[in-house]
């Protein structure tokens, strides 16, 4: 039997955070069987108060990847004039 982890995910500590744009949490997480990864920043409101701010981007496939690339000078036609 094997773990459902569709609506689950989890976030490690970077440990290779090298400014303070990088994020200090890592991980990857599952919404309704389609994955993410996650970032989260420790951050703190003007109130005081400790929050984390999140980003989430959807995990490619390498067929995805190479469709959202934009094509490389050798593949663009020399006619076109822009």
């Amino acid at each position: 039997m094997s773990y459902d982890n569709t609506n689950r995910g989890a976030l490690f500590k970077n440990d290779n955070k090298e400014t303070e744009r990088h994020p200090d949490y890592k991980g990857n997480i599952d919404v309704n069987g389609v994955d993410y990864w996650i970032d989260a920043w420790i951050k703190k409101a003007e109130s005081g108060r400790t929050y984390m701010s999140l980003s989430v981007k959807k995990k490619e496939t390498k067929k995805e990847e190479k469709k959202s690339r934009p094509p490389k000078a050798k593949d663009q036609d020399p006619d076109i004039p822009f």
